[in-house]
């Protein structure tokens, strides 16, 4: 799986250098991809450095070089070489406000699961100049609990979350996204009319790309394998369309780049979208990117079916009411055309 290598960064002079770390696998760490288990331990260090020290072969696995995607067995051996780190943060935790906006979005829970309709504009998780997300505020609501986010959700786009409560949840869920036993549905507002019908986009995307140092995502036959299915969901004109996507892969930006490559940019996105779409949109209240995660499903490996749904956002909501009353034709009525999702309340079962 390729990395971006990225340029070695100048000496911080606050960093201090981690002693050499021998541990052992444990069964509740079992299934875990080494990347992720480097980095929980190199708390202070940013993953592109994780990959760096992984790439290079100095972190070993029963005495052997592995790829950041090896996923771990229990009892493994993993050497973790000395690394240069920040030093802990000081005293510091979630703001209030952040941990009550978080506590309102919980919208079901159960001994092994927390579901969150995430707001807009609050990351995951910490990192990238942000300090603390939905995992570290969720943290500091419960400090009982083991809470580990089973998949994420860009910064931007709101609605369905997962967070595990149990490692042999996460350990299951995660096994399930490797395959389509996991199904994640999102809402998107798209430029233009999507003639398109029914359309599967599977373009590989390259998610090792930097431009002018931040991370970017790009269509390409060197890429990992992505595939999205788009269905056009409600029209308004020529100026846009509503279309539902079910993602089949998890790539970063994954919509948003397939969306663009189809010439269907999603409305509001500032790095893959278009500048005057964007700023006809927000002419009409648009203040953020419309895309929407309103719905996960999947059946648990041990029998059961479950299934969350999030209705779109007021803000958003309040977008398609604006388009409509500009496309729909007198005397026809746009909510019992039976294309807005909006009324259904949450539910999981």
């Amino acid at each position: 799986m390729p990395y971006a290598e990225d340029p070695l960064p100048e000496p911080n002079p606050r960093e201090m250098r981690t002693d050499v770390q021998h541990l052992e696998v444990s069964l509740q760490e079992a299934g875990q991809r080494l990347d992720n288990y480097v980095h929980k331990r190199l708390g202070g260090v940013p993953r592109s450095r994780v990959y760096r020290v992984i790439r290079k072969g100095e972190v070993r696995v029963n005495g052997r070089r592995a790829g950041p995607e090896t996923r771990l067995q229990i009892n493994d051996r993993i050497r973790i070489p000395p690394v240069r780190v920040l030093p802990p943060p000081q005293a510091g935790k979630p703001s209030e406000p952040l941990c009550q906006s978080i506590r309102k979005a919980i919208i079901y829970q159960d001994e092994k699961l927390l579901v969150l309709d995430k707001p807009a504009g609050i990351a995951v998780h910490g990192g990238s100049g942000v300090s603390f997300g939905v995992i570290e505020a969720l943290r500091a609501l419960r400090p009982e609990d083991s809470l580990e986010l089973v998949h994420r959700l860009d910064r931007d786009t709101s609605g369905c979350l997962l967070i595990a409560r149990q490692a042999g949840t996460l350990r299951s869920l995660h096994a399930l996204l490797r395959t389509e036993g996991f199904e994640k549905r999102y809402l998107a507002l798209v430029r233009g009319k999507w003639e398109l019908g029914a359309k599967r986009i599977d373009v590989p995307l390259r998610t090792d790309t930097r431009s002018g140092g931040e991370r970017t995502v790009r269509a390409g036959a060197s890429g990992k394998p992505s595939v999205s299915d788009f269905r056009p969901v409600q029209f308004f004109g020529r100026t846009a369309t509503l279309v539902e996507v079910t993602l089949r892969t998890g790539r970063t930006h994954q919509i948003r780049v397939h969306a663009q490559h189809a010439a269907h940019p999603v409305a509001g996105d500032e790095k893959y979208g278009d500048a005057a779409f964007n700023d006809e949109l927000r002419a009409l209240g648009l203040g953020r990117m419309f895309l929407h995660a309103h719905s996960v499903s999947f059946a648990w490996p041990q029998g059961g079916e479950f299934s969350v749904n999030s209705p779109l956002p007021p803000e958003l909501a309040a977008v398609l009411d604006e388009l409509a009353s500009r496309h729909t034709k007198p005397g026809r009525s746009l909510r019992a055309s039976g294309n807005r999702r909006r009324a259904a309340p949450p539910r999981a079962r």
